[in-house]
């Protein structure tokens, strides 16, 4: 009898220990799938009825927040955005309808409570009313953000700051933006109303300009070419010495790329940089680097790559396939150096000033003028610094890591040395601020061969004189046909200047 009872009280315990296992299973590794299936609505209406923790700016502006609802409304909560369309594009939005994005959906668990290890705590299951949340802490300042902004103004476009070596992003600003109070409405008509009038904008002001979008890059992408002709033409600031002219026609075509505004150009490297010289440019890439490394340089920089961030980012573009070789051309006569000509030799050539199907992220060219401004590295770009538990105390905090070993040191010297000279006495001079040492590159991208609208670029860095660079930059303004032709000079370089006079503190 005693026998039959230990037997029967084994099982039990068995089968309650199985049950066990399961339940937690289910509770916390199973918790990511079950939410993500769409027939779980109990997810939804869970976000609304209990509280988040805020997302707030480096300096402690709270910018997401939940405010506790009348009883009488339909959920307890509501998720609020105190400064609207100014960070739209960072936090992005919890909806009822459509979901959440931006940092709401990438810390999901972590701003509702729900982790992993808070999900294995069963006593605090069963007695907390609303679940210990988590605070972020954005690596953002407001000042700096609102500089951007405002100087952007209503034009299309973004606005991306960062440090260079630690990858911190301290403004990331994209224009049209949009309201996402809207959005998280917990009026669910009105929510989806909104969201239905933002889809069908031509303009789509969901889509962040900084990060979503690709364009071409111009002559932003001529450091990228400057690169490949250092570390594998053999060039040098000083030589070789290319042939003056206003035009260049690539092999296989006798269609010519011209300068800007019918100007000749040509000389040594920095001189070329400094005058943005298309004619030389084209011929570098065409006929001194070939297509295989061009590629491979664009690559080092993160072309075709995706970028680790916080929030999901477009894809920079650059071809990789330039057709078959067809011949070996020996650019110096005193080299080894050979390079290919193949079949879309003349293609090579727009793209190694930023043309024909190049196109990149503003946050992609950001860190090309990182990579320059620091020992030849771009760093993993990241917008959250830390995560907060509810007392406050760190729970996890962001590392300075390097994403690309993009050149050498002594390249990235040459670049910074070059970039200066541009803003001293090149296409970026509106940039210029006394006491600072600032290096840049102006771009100006055609939309189509007729189209007198251009995107305006300029990328850089900038710092204290003989001290590394502190901040470096990428500011786009998107090609407007009202407007028409947009420089890098004249467009993009004062608002990169508005900017860095607040981050220097250097305004009266």
């Amino acid at each position: 009898m005693n026998k039959s009872i230990r037997r029967l009280a084994t099982t039990f315990l068995v089968l309650y220990g199985l049950l066990f296992i399961q339940v937690n299973r289910a509770q916390t590794y199973d918790a990511a799938r079950l939410i993500a299936d769409s027939a779980n609505t109990r997810t939804a209406v869970e976000a609304f009825d209990v509280s988040r923790g805020h997302i707030a700016t480096s300096d402690g502006i709270v910018i997401a927040s939940s405010k506790l609802n009348d009883p009488s409304e339909q959920f307890r909560y509501t998720r609020e955005y105190p400064h609207g369309a100014l960070y739209a594009h960072i936090t992005g939005y919890i909806s009822f309808n459509s979901g959440a994005t931006g940092l709401e959906l990438t810390y999901s668990e972590e701003l509702s409570g729900r982790t992993a290890e808070q999900r294995a705590d069963n006593l605090y299951e069963l007695f907390a009313d609303d679940p210990e949340t988590h605070d972020l802490v954005l690596t953002i300042q407001h000042d700096f953000q609102l500089a951007a902004a405002n100087s952007l103004g209503s034009r299309n476009g973004a606005v991306v700051f960062l440090d260079p070596i630690t990858g911190e992003v301290l403004t990331l600003v994209a224009s049209p933006t949009f309201d996402p109070n809207l959005l998280s409405s917990t009026n669910t008509v009105s929510a989806n109303d909104a969201r239905t009038n933002l889809l069908n904008q031509s303009d789509a002001p969901l889509l962040s300009r900084a990060l979503n979008e690709i364009y071409a890059p111009g002559s932003t992408f001529k450091l990228v070419t400057a690169v490949a002709a250092i570390e594998k033409a053999e060039f040098t600031l000083e030589t070789p010495n290319l042939d003056v002219t206003d035009s260049y026609i690539p092999p296989l075509t006798n269609r010519p790329i011209t300068n800007y505004g019918g100007s000749s150009c040509g000389g040594p490297l920095n001189e070329n940089l400094r005058v943005s010289c298309n004619t030389a440019f084209a011929e570098i890439g065409a006929e001194y680097i070939g297509p295989d490394n061009l590629i491979e340089t664009a690559e080092n920089f993160g072309f075709n790559k995706t970028i680790p961030f916080d929030i999901p980012v477009a894809i920079s573009y650059f071809p990789e396939d330039f057709g078959k070789e067809l011949s070996l051309i020996t650019p110096f006569e005193e080299s080894n150096i050979e390079v290919s000509i193949v079949e879309d030799t003349p293609l090579l050539a727009q793209a190694a000033i930023g043309q024909y199907e190049v196109a990149a992220t503003p946050l992609q060219m950001s860190l090309v003028a990182s990579a320059i401004a620091t020992e030849g590295t771009a760093p993993i770009p990241k917008l959250v610094k830390e995560v907060l538990n509810h007392k406050g105390e760190i729970v996890s905090s962001s590392s300075d890591l390097i994403w690309q070993q993009v050149m050498e040191s002594s390249t990235a010297e040459l670049l910074r040395e070059s970039m200066q000279e541009i803003v001293e006495s090149g296409t970026a001079q509106r940039l210029a601020i006394d006491g600072l040492t600032i290096g840049a590159k102006t771009g100006t991208a055609q939309l189509s061969a007729g189209n007198d609208a251009t995107h305006a670029w300029i990328v850089g860095f900038a710092g204290s004189p003989d001290e590394p660079p502190l901040v470096a930059f990428a500011v786009f303004v998107e090609a407007d046909s009202d407007i028409g032709e947009q420089t890098g000079g004249r467009t993009a370089a004062p608002i990169a200047r508005d900017v860095l006079l607040e981050i220097f503190d250097l305004n009266d």
